[in-house]
């Protein structure tokens, strides 16, 4: 895999806390940003897949056995009793 180095300006409170969790978790604080970076990204590709199958599914329909007709008609429907 190709790397590319980058300038990463942080607040310093926040550099000391990802430093301390990195050190916590035996890794290099270039290795939990590259991991909590790619927990995100799998996030939000997740999500979008998801709701783009879910969109799919919902334009193609469903099949609820009635092939398209009703077997009561809506004064049926409505009729009070």
């Amino acid at each position: 895999m190709e790397r590319q180095n980058i300038t990463l300006s942080l607040p310093k409170s926040l550099l000391k806390k990802a430093k301390t969790i990195a050190v916590m978790e035996g890794r290099s604080l270039s290795d939990l940003l590259k991991i909590t970076l790619e927990e995100k990204i799998k996030q939000d590709t997740g999500y979008l897949s998801a709701k783009n199958r879910q969109i799919s599914l919902m334009e193609k329909g469903f099949n609820l056995g009635t092939e398209g007709r009703f077997s009561i008609n809506r004064e049926e429907l409505h009729e009070r009793r």
